[in-house]
């Protein structure tokens, strides 16, 4: 605060303080963010594992399955689409058996999909409390991740779904393990569903001792 202080003393232009105070306060805001805990730091110096065009696309891949799934089916089933490098999952409930398998041909048909991970089940569709109660799951399993030491969240795509929890990322085998531990210990999680893309302890290595790119401005 001082500082912010100093700058309105020196600076003989108010607009020009102004903008100096805004900068100031956006590095004390990021101080206070880098002194919340070790975990979280730990978690957020750790980079997406994908590439800026594979987040891109999940991004896009995402989009299209939910606006097709919409049109395709309407009310009539309840189907969430996720990306994660390319590979779609498909969570919900259906009527039947016909609708579960047209819901996944549709997904293969979108540009991008490199495969599809069809978990629909045929049941009724899921109620409001329902989907509140899975965002929760959800939210206390990412912040489980962010606790656990050995584990980066960046890493990680969390989705919940009737109280199962569907784990995503670009993974080794030993965080893939430890991940699936930890998620099953979170209350209200009756099942944990892995769908990890594996990689070995060496390719981690090199990620993390890459340099990092600029990503382009969006």
């Amino acid at each position: 605060m001082q500082m912010i202080k100093n700058l309105f003393q020196k600076s003989a232009r108010p607009l020009l303080a102004i903008s100096l105070c805004c900068g100031a306060a956006a590095s004390l805001q990021g101080c206070v963010e880098m002194m919340v805990g070790s975990a979280v730091v730990g978690t957020f110096a750790a980079t997406d594992r994908r590439t800026f065009g594979a987040q891109t696309e999940d991004k896009s891949i995402t989009l299209k399955g939910e606006i097709r799934m919409s049109r395709t089916f309407g009310d009539a089933a309840h189907i969430n689409v996720s990306s994660f490098n390319r590979r779609a999952l498909l969570t919900g409930e259906v009527a039947d058996e016909q609708t579960r398998e047209n819901a996944e041909r549709e997904m293969r048909a979108i540009e991008g999909v490199q495969a599809v991970q069809n978990e629909l089940q045929i049941a009724g569709l899921s109620n409001y409390s329902a989907r509140s109660s899975d965002a929760l799951i959800t939210t206390k399993v990412k912040a489980s991740f962010v606790d656990t030491k050995d584990l980066y969240a960046s890493a990680f795509k969390v989705v919940t779904e009737a109280g199962t929890v569907y784990l995503m990322g670009r993974v080794t085998q030993r965080e893939g393990n430890l991940a699936g531990e930890v998620a099953r210990g979170v209350s209200g999680v009756r099942k944990v569903v892995k769908v990890f893309e594996y990689i070995s302890e060496t390719e981690l290595k090199e990620m993390q001792s890459a340099p990092k790119k600029q990503e382009p401005a969006q």
